[in-house]
């Protein structure tokens, strides 16, 4: 329970006093908290911001220790502050960072006994910066050309970049193993891993977005980086402890690498479960609209992420209608069908064509998430009611469009309230048309 010893006065003048933090007799505001044997004094500076001031604290040491470990490595609030999940997706990150470190000493030791050297552990990490050159800028520059498929998809890229990662790493770790190919194995392993380093670094935003309830995204991405660093630098202590010892040779090397690799991955596939991502993409939309069809209700971001195929995303789902988005205008409809929708259904911005497997739904330039889900919605209803063909004024058609009229406002509200955000709709460079 909070103890307020001292309330916020009335303002004489709302405009001024409010923003210098003053009540109406001119002096700052301020009040104390107590909670749990601390108290705090918290007060309005002149310039409208609150500043905090510890006046007791009596509680064990543990206690304090544990809350300044909280105030260092969690943002401000926490766990007020952001979504559900953050915790283990926290924990998942620092093992996952742990390994990876732990991994890029091992493989440092490898390519410097590939080149002829005979380096101690210590010298592996200082050279470990020294050899992220040369063919890695090529693959960085190859990566970024899939930044938009990267917003649609973060978590399967955040997971192929581990991949990736991995992979450089293994060859680097195997190229003692053939010297006289050093060059080659060095390049090729620079190459996979600059590649990671960019959809790695491109997927980091959405993430910690997806986190963010309050706005704090700044403050999430620095106590997370604060994190990644703490474990980095225990993984490199790890690392270097596993060079000295079973991993001084390289049959070592061979039993400890995959194991790394395998709790590398296993620990970033956990992190990307945990994530609530909330912006709208092909799979998210159509599982949001399957769920609406069979409940009644609108599932949120946190229910939806460990249904999620992290790894085949484009995945159909029977029960809102098998809707797959981005293909070409022309490859999915007869120029007579295009005529049709447009004279039919003037105001929407999307154009259905149901096909034996699957219905294609190709979205206008200016198409948001909303027009993403009505045009989801109506394609179930239509595949629910059984109709083959694309004539949108045929019978079927016309009775789903009347239903999807009719509970799309209080549907798009819900969706809204869920936390989902409908003003784009992310489909990784699909195709997408505009009439002329």
């Amino acid at each position: 329970m909070n103890v307020w010893e001292n309330m916020v006065h009335r303002r004489k003048n709302a405009g001024a006093d409010q923003a210098l933090g003053k009540d109406r007799d001119g002096q700052p505001v301020f009040w104390v908290e107590t909670s749990d044997s601390v108290s705090r004094r918290f007060q309005f500076e002149g310039d409208g911001q609150l500043s905090v001031r510890l006046l007791d604290d009596s509680r064990p040491v543990l206690n304090k220790v544990v809350d300044s470990f909280v105030n260092k490595f969690f943002p401000s609030g926490y766990p007020y502050s952001v979504s559900e999940g953050y915790l283990r997706y926290s924990q998942f990150r620092a093992l996952q960072h742990l390994s990876s470190a732990a991994l890029s000493v091992l493989s440092t030791q490898s390519l410097l006994f590939a080149a002829g050297l005979r380096p101690t552990p210590a010298q592996a990490t200082v050279v470990s910066w020294i050899l992220r050159d040369g063919m890695q800028h090529v693959g960085k520059l190859i990566c970024s050309n899939l930044g938009a498929r990267m917003d649609s998809e973060p978590k399967r890229w955040r997971i192929l970049a581990d991949v990736l990662y991995d992979f450089g790493t293994g060859l680097e770790v195997l190229s003692p193993l053939c010297p006289q190919l050093f060059l080659e194995m060095a390049g090729l392993g620079n190459f996979a891993k600059g590649m990671a380093v960019v959809a790695a670094r491109a997927t980091r935003l959405p993430i910690y977005s997806s986190f963010a309830k309050e706005g704090n995204l700044s403050d999430l991405f620095a106590k997370g980086e604060a994190i990644s660093t703490l474990f980095n630098i225990v993984g490199i202590g790890v690392g270097i402890q596993l060079a000295s010892t079973i991993c001084s040779s390289m049959q070592g090397k061979l039993i400890a690498g995959p194991l790394l690799s395998i709790v590398h991955v296993y620990c970033v596939c956990e992190e990307m479960r945990a994530a609530p991502v909330n912006t709208l993409n092909q799979q998210r939309t159509a599982l949001i609209v399957a769920d609406f069809l069979k409940t009644g209700k609108v599932s949120s971001p946190a229910d939806i992420r460990y249904r999620e195929d992290l790894l085949f995303p484009g995945r159909l789902i029977e029960d809102a209608g098998n809707v797959k988005v981005g293909r070409p205008l022309h490859n999915v409809i007869k120029p007579s069908r295009i005529n049709k929708w447009k004279s039919v259904l003037p105001e929407e911005k999307f154009i259905l064509s149901r096909g034996t497997k699957c219905t294609d739904m190709v979205l206008e330039h200016s198409a948001t998430g909303e027009d993403a889900l009505r045009g989801c919605l109506l394609a179930a209803l239509i595949a629910k009611a059984g109709q083959s063909g694309n004539d949108p004024s045929a019978p079927v058609a016309k009775d789903a469009y009347q239903k999807v009229v009719e509970v799309f406002p209080s549907f798009l509200s819900e969706v809204r309230a869920k936390g989902w955000h409908t003003d784009r709709f992310l489909d990784g460079k699909g195709s997408r048309f505009a009439w002329q």
